[in-house]
């Protein structure tokens, strides 16, 4: 669980980075073992659980977070497991979904940083933080919830997208049991994703302090 610690004091772009570039290299790697070679059961069983327990692991934790970054970090989780499920299966359309997962987890990645990048000189590190935003800036508000909504796998979304292609892939190779616990935990993670958009939206702007006239 060191993600979320990294994710909030780290600088922004050194975030992004890092939550980008390490597991593109990674699933990278599986991906052309999964191509060039084969493994046997017990090592997919293996996949399967880390998979499971990612998708949990990211849905639940991510409920309890406070700060902008930590929600983001946990998400990330989530998403690790959602993309591994794709080499999983050991088939090419496993492969194939994979790509696209990490595709759109990137994109989306970058945007979501990018934003809170933007952010950076008006101090906003709670979601508490973000209730002025529709007002202060509505543009940044609103493709801050269309990324959002797409991380939480929201229809018609690319987020929604990527989900579908990896959870059919499952159901492909026969993961019967990975595919609905995918899906429940998509469910909680729209909870938890959608607090950051339903704040910046339609939340109340956060009263200032002044220091008495003298």
């Amino acid at each position: 669980m060191w993600a979320p610690d990294i994710y909030e004091g780290s600088p922004t772009p050194v975030t992004a980075f890092l939550s980008i570039a390490p597991k593109i290299s990674i699933f990278a790697n599986i991906s052309r073992l999964s191509i060039y070679g084969s493994y046997g059961a017990t090592l997919q069983e293996i996949f399967f659980f880390c998979s499971i327990a990612s998708m949990i692991l990211g849905a639940l934790a991510a409920m309890a977070q406070t700060k902008v970054k930590r929600p983001l970090a946990h998400s990330s989780i989530g998403h690790v497991g959602y993309i591994r499920t794709g080499f999983s299966c050991g088939t090419i359309e496993g492969i194939q979904s994979l790509l696209i997962g990490i595709l759109i987890y990137v994109l989306m990645t970058i945007d979501a940083f990018a934003i809170v990048l933007a952010l950076r000189q008006t101090r906003v590190k709670y979601i508490a933080d973000l209730g002025a935003l529709a007002k202060t800036n509505p543009i940044s508000a609103i493709t801050f919830s269309i990324t959002m909504f797409s991380y939480a796998g929201i229809p018609p979304l690319a987020g929604f997208c990527s989900k579908f292609y990896l959870f059919f892939a499952a159901l492909g190779c026969g993961a019967y049991f990975l595919a609905p616990v995918g899906v429940v935990t998509s469910v909680i993670g729209r909870w938890a994703a959608g607090r950051l958009p339903r704040v910046s939206l339609f939340g109340r702007p956060k009263a200032v302090l002044r220091a008495p006239d003298t």
